[in-house]
């Protein structure tokens, strides 16, 4: 096996991608739930729009976090 390999076979550039590619889905969805892009489907539950906004918001930035800082990689 090549250094560029962990012990499963991923490369690492695959895996950087696709938790870079994670973090976008997460904020983006966040945001879209901070616009009111979803609110047809919950048009009498505002806190919902704020709850899971919020949720996914933080959750793709500490995924960022993590992504940058190298902590997800556990094969560094």
């Amino acid at each position: 096996m090549s250094s560029d390999n962990n012990q499963t076979g991923t490369p690492k550039a695959m895996r950087n991608l696709f938790g870079i590619i994670m973090i976008v889905v997460y904020i983006g969805m966040g945001v879209l739930f901070f616009v009111g892009f979803f609110k047809p489907l919950y048009e009498s539950w505002t806190w919902v729009r704020w709850v899971f906004g919020g949720l996914f918001t933080a959750y793709g930035i500490w995924r960022a976090y993590r992504q940058f800082a190298g902590i997800d990689d556990p094969y560094a």
